[in-house]
């Protein structure tokens, strides 16, 4: 494993029932870098997000985080009669963390539908967020002794309001912005929770050209102003071929195709799989 290498997925099956959703994935994102996994509907993108962010814990297969093995898991129960992918017998042990333990390791995501505290303005639902990070507890809040460190959470985030541009909009209501505000919004709140890796489900899904050009630039200057390394899913090809260093290509739950975006589009499998029917509608 390379020293820069942030995420590792090996050997990941997540089999629902008879159905296998993510068939044998092997996927490494570097630091620094931005890494795209795109196919079809259906191909098993959100269910591998889901696998990486502990919300699924995979039937079988491995996953590090800077070189740790954070995720491990094997067929057991009844998947021991009915498991059908690869690698059967190679992993033996299960660590499965939950979804937050996953983001204080420094892992952070965003959803296909924007999932925005409702009835929270948007300054609240940034400072939600960085409560992630506090060392307080219920002596300490009780008694207010965490008094600097609310402070000091409260300031870093107006200070990320502004880096994302919505300082303006501290005290509005999060679902009453524009859809592209939103989003934008939803970004900032993960960057909050201060990760390593940012993983971006569908990020432009729902937008206009302009807001999807907006938000190209805005995903740019996140990774860079931030150190990020990004793993997105995204349907938006001239978003993905533009901002991607490299590109995976799921169709039926397994990779077909690893790239930089000019191979991937002349990548025939692919073009057959996946770009030349986005191509036709």
């Amino acid at each position: 494993m390379s020293e820069n290498n942030v995420l590792k997925v090996e050997n990941v099956t997540m089999q629902f029932g008879g159905v296998i959703a993510v068939d044998n994935m092997n996927i490494e994102v570097n630091k620094g870098e931005i890494v795209s996994l795109i196919g079809p509907n259906g191909a098993g993108k959100t269910t591998a997000f889901n696998v990486i962010t502990g919300v699924y814990a995979p039937t079988n297969g491995a996953v590090y985080f800077q070189g740790e093995k954070i995720i491990e898991n094997h067929p057991q129960g009844k998947m021991k009669k009915l498991y059908q992918g690869e690698n059967n017998g190679k992993y033996t042990h299960s660590i499965v963390p939950t979804p937050d333990k996953i983001t204080k390791l420094g892992i952070a995501r965003t959803f296909q539908n924007i999932r925005l505290f409702k009835s929270q303005t948007v300054f609240e639902n940034i400072l939600i967020a960085k409560h992630l990070r506090r060392t307080s507890n219920l002596f300490t809040a009780t008694f207010h002794l965490n008094g600097k460190e609310e402070a000091k959470m409260r300031k870093e985030a107006e200070e990320l309001l502004r880096i994302v541009g919505l300082e303006d909009l501290r005290d509005e209501m999060a679902t009453s912005l524009p859809y592209g505000k939103q989003r934008r919004l939803e970004i900032a709140r993960a960057l909050a929770t201060e990760p390593k890796l940012l993983l971006l489900d569908e990020p432009a899904a729902g937008m206009n050209p302009q807001e999807t050009d907006d938000l190209t630039a805005f995903i740019a200057k996140i990774r860079d102003e931030f150190g990020l390394t990004i793993f997105m899913i995204e349907h938006h090809m001239d978003l993905v071929m533009e901002i991607s260093d490299r590109i995976y290509v799921l169709d039926f739950g397994k990779p077909i195709a690893e790239g930089v975006p000019e191979e991937i589009q002349n990548n025939q499998r692919v073009i057959d799989a996946y770009l030349g029917g986005a191509a036709d509608e």
